[in-house]
């Protein structure tokens, strides 16, 4: 089975598409994990610990991990999410030259998935597209405003826009049916637009949350017709309790908020 067979396991037997960024920003790190010797790892336990019953899947962001520590609270982090059954998407937005593109795909050797930046095309994307097993998000539309600067250009003689070309383009890299897209939530009309280009691939679907992104179009353009696909909250969801010693139970409850909501829709 692949990735996106596991995912859609893991949806159904949790009725949840909700993915849980797990961005520990150590200047917001509750005080009673800040003294732990990988304060990072100990607050990504509690959080998983308070919010797996409501999570399809995890999303660490790689820029949160970047030293020593950091890399060993991600391989520990990724490992207790497994031991709860739970996949995990290193967020990395790798893409590179072959030989880079190699090494950077060694994260897929403990991850189930990743992110991926297509700018440099195919062959810098061929190192994670072989993996058969392993998902493959292509960044697609971002939700950031500033994603317009590129994304949106329309491309002469195409009759489409970069990040429909992409979406064309990722369709067709879909080998081992195992591509999704990043397609941010925060463009209903761009969300939808995407959906028409690919009706097959599934989203990853960031910007629900902190961002206030359409959690319905999120669902209704996010998902393929077998309703396999990610919903992403990070902040809203982690930092739900930010000041409060029962921030883990509080993380826990806005998973469940954002689980209800989303299945509203589905």
């Amino acid at each position: 089975m692949g990735f996106f067979d596991d995912l859609a396991a893991r949806i159904d037997s949790t009725d949840s598409v909700v993915c849980v960024g797990l961005d520990p920003d150590r200047d917001r790190l509750p005080e009673d994990v800040r003294e732990k010797e990988l304060p990072r790892w100990a607050f990504n336990r509690r959080i998983i610990d308070a919010t797996h019953e409501h999570a399809a899947c995890y999303k660490p962001n790689a820029a949160f991990y970047e030293d020593s520590k950091g890399w060993r609270s991600l391989r520990e982090t990724v490992e207790y999410a497994h031991g709860k059954g739970v996949p995990v998407i290193v967020d990395a937005k790798r893409g590179d030259i072959g030989n880079t593109a190699r090494q950077y795909a060694d994260v897929l050797d403990y991850a189930d998935a990743i992110t991926v930046n297509p700018y440099l095309g195919r062959d810098s994307l061929q190192p994670f597209l072989s993996q058969e097993d392993a998902g493959v998000f292509v960044l697609c539309r971002t939700s950031n405003p500033g994603g317009k600067d590129f994304q949106n250009l329309e491309l002469a003689g195409f009759d489409e826009y970069l990040y429909e070309h992409v979406a064309r383009r990722a369709s067709e890299w879909n080998e081992n049916d195992n591509v999704g897209l990043v397609v941010g939530a925060t463009s209903t009309d761009e969300l939808e637009r995407v959906r028409d280009t690919v009706p097959d691939l599934p989203f990853l679907v960031p910007g629900v949350g902190a961002q206030g992104g359409d959690a319905e179009a999120a669902v209704e353009f996010g998902l393929t017709g077998d309703g396999v696909g990610l919903v992403n909250s990070t902040r809203g969801i982690i930092f739900a309790g930010e000041g409060s010693e029962e921030w883990a139970a509080a993380a826990g409850q806005a998973a469940k908020r954002l689980k209800d909501r989303l299945n509203k829709y589905r």
